[in-house]
């Protein structure tokens, strides 16, 4: 039902386009896993909230690069998934930050973990699956040239993990280190 108030008009029960905007975000976060995930919810439960990153990127040419930034990890879709957003902070002299973010989610049939990560910027769509190894958590796939990936994350503590991309032109015989991010949980 439309009402007119002086020269505009508004609609009873229509949300600002602020509040729109954000009612996408209210709806997909969760306060925690789903209870249908029971153990498989600590493989990655562990890593909600906020992490400070040092981010170290190796180039092919021998060169290495720095960055800061941030990960925020939550749960998401009624607990049923984990989002987490990766944030570099913009460097010396540029005006944007490189993001990219990852939907994970326990596929009950696999009995692994599947994940998609995002980087708009960068052109870049992921998809790998896997689980608990040892002490890590170790996530594997190919990449749109062909190339294997192996994504970890190690040295699990409370407030700190390493977070590890590599990857093989040889089918996982041998691996690269392409990027290791030391993680340290906000306080």
């Amino acid at each position: 039902m439309l009402f007119l108030i002086g020269c505009g008009v508004e609609t009873r029960g229509a949300q600002r386009p602020r509040e729109a905007r954000q009612a996408m975000i209210d709806a997909l976060s969760a306060s925690g896993p789903h209870p249908s995930l029971g153990d498989e919810a600590r493989v990655f439960d562990r890593l909600a909230g906020t992490w400070d990153c040092d981010y170290t990127f190796y180039a092919k040419n021998g060169s290495v690069r720095h960055a800061k930034g941030e990960i925020n990890f939550g749960w998401i879709i009624d607990g049923r998934a984990m989002q987490d957003i990766w944030i570099t902070y913009p460097a010396k002299g540029k005006d944007e930050r490189g993001i990219g973010t990852t939907i994970r989610f326990f596929d009950h049939k696999l009995k692994k973990w599947r994940i998609v990560f995002v980087s708009p910027a960068y052109d870049a769509l992921v998809t790998l699956q896997g689980g608990v190894e040892g002490n890590a958590i170790v996530l594997r796939g190919v990449d749109d040239q062909g190339t294997s990936l192996r994504w970890s994350f190690n040295d699990i503590q409370p407030n700190s993990f390493t977070w590890r991309g590599e990857t093989s032109g040889d089918g996982g015989k041998t691996w690269t280190l392409e990027e290791e991010h030391h993680m340290t949980r906000r306080s």
